[in-house]
């Protein structure tokens, strides 16, 4: 019986120590990612909503998030090297907003179609918000 439960408190101190370990990476991870998410602010701009996303641009998959300001949406990469890809759109600039949802259970997102013909396709987990908020702002 004392084997059993000398089995019983190992496990546990295992757990424990497993669920610390998962908070230190989690921890790790959001320091990382603010680290990352730098963005230079225009005057008297403020940001009001942003969410995880990503583009796909010559066939690649870009990781980032979506900003949404008080004067412009901004998608800034997650990666550094992938710079090149960080996106700005003024409200002035913006045509349509179209939401999609492609099948029961799988992505939703936006489409962002700007003046000049472009279509920007973000998948965004919070939708409904993100897209209220942008066609208040254009």
């Amino acid at each position: 019986m004392s084997d059993f439960l000398c089995n019983i408190f190992r496990i546990c101190s295992s757990l424990r120590q497993i669920r610390e370990t998962q908070k230190r990476i989690n921890r790790l991870k959001e320091a990382q990612t603010e680290k990352a998410m730098t963005v230079k602010l225009y005057a008297n701009e403020v940001v009001l909503k942003a969410g995880d996303t990503n583009q796909v641009i010559d066939n690649n998959t870009i990781d980032g998030k979506l900003i949404v300001t008080n004067q412009r949406l901004y998608f800034k990469t997650l990666n550094d090297e992938a710079d090149k890809f960080n996106l700005e759109i003024l409200f002035d600039n913006i045509r349509e907003v179209i939401f999609f949802s492609k099948g029961l259970f799988s992505v939703k997102g936006l489409n962002i179609i700007t003046r000049d013909g472009n279509c920007h396709s973000f998948p965004l987990k919070k939708r409904d918000e993100i897209g209220q908020l942008i066609n208040k702002m254009y």
